[in-house]
């Protein structure tokens, strides 16, 4: 009989923040950048990005509530409560100086919102193919949004579906949001959880009501005197759809006052199609990208 596979040694460290455990990574030197994955992403997603900033940046990376191998939160997420999360981590872990945020999809609103609520903790922001909602109305309110979300996975979850789908799933939204042939990841098994299932569940339910706050919060809380760099994912197609997105990531660089990069050949999980794009841009906020030896692929 062969023996048992023996279990993966978990990267990084546990910190409690805010009352729950959290999964972070910390890798390499210099000033802080912090990087933060869309809906239902895990930390490993940015694994190539990491390994191009570690020489010049110290990185830090984390599973928030629920994903990854963070532990769940008592509540469903809220855009304030998911900024000062970045700015309670940091402060877990010493680091109280100003931070650069890389945010993709979804929380590209988790960095701009940090900018705004915590501006002398902000050294820059990289939204990297950042959700966008125009004038978003949320139809349900949130507490009858959270309680089906909590319904339908907690239904989900006891017919076994994590289970037998769940890193199927993720690999199915991985080829559908990349333009390159990416292996496989052996910490995929994560979304085997009921855990992480909920956690993508709130997060989707909870969408339209973090694109509200973030757009009531922008009249009320100016951004800092800190550089923006809005990266638009451009598959090489010049089909209306993709065409009418990198008009709307343009647009946001232009509200924000920030600069308008594109990472391509690159889908909307262009850290892995792209990572030296995204360790471009975030260099290229202090003006050091030129100088770094960025290779195509760590």
């Amino acid at each position: 009989m062969s023996p048992l596979p023996l279990p993966l040694p978990v990267p990084g460290r546990f910190l409690r923040v805010g009352g729950v455990p959290l999964h972070v990574l910390t890798e390499g030197r210099g000033p802080v950048c912090v990087l933060s994955g869309g809906l239902g992403m895990a930390w490993y997603d940015w694994d190539a990005v990491a390994a191009l900033l570690a020489p010049y940046r110290t990185v830090v990376r984390f599973d928030r509530p629920g994903l990854g191998l963070s532990a769940p939160a008592p509540g469903p997420p809220t855009l304030a409560a998911e900024a000062d999360r970045i700015a309670q981590l940091l402060d877990a872990l010493g680091h109280f100086g100003p931070a650069t945020v890389v945010g993709h999809s979804l929380a590209g609103f988790h960095a701009e919102a940090f900018a705004r609520l915590h501006p002398a903790r902000c050294a820059g922001i990289v939204l990297a193919d950042g959700s966008i909602e125009d004038a978003p109305r949320p139809r349900l309110p949130r507490a009858v949004r959270t309680a089906v979300a909590g319904t339908v996975a907690a239904a989900v979850s006891a017919a076994g579906l994590p289970r037998a789908l769940g890193p199927a799933t993720r690999r199915l939204i991985d080829r559908a949001t990349t333009v390159g042939d990416h292996p496989r990841h052996p910490w995929e098994h994560a979304y085997r959880t009921s855990r992480v299932l909920r956690a993508c569940v709130l997060e989707n339910a909870t969408y339209g009501h973090q694109a509200a706050e973030l757009a009531a919060l922008r009249p009320a809380r100016p951004l800092p005197a800190a550089p923006v760099t809005v990266l638009a994912a451009y598959d090489g197609s010049e089909t209306a759809r993709q065409l009418r997105w990198l008009e709307r990531q343009r647009g946001l660089a232009a509200e924000l006052g920030g600069r308008f990069a594109l990472a391509a050949p690159a889908g909307h999980l262009l850290m892995a199609d792209a990572p030296a794009s995204v360790a471009r841009a975030v260099l290229d906020l202090s003006g050091t990208g030129r100088d770094a030896e960025i290779p195509e692929r760590p």
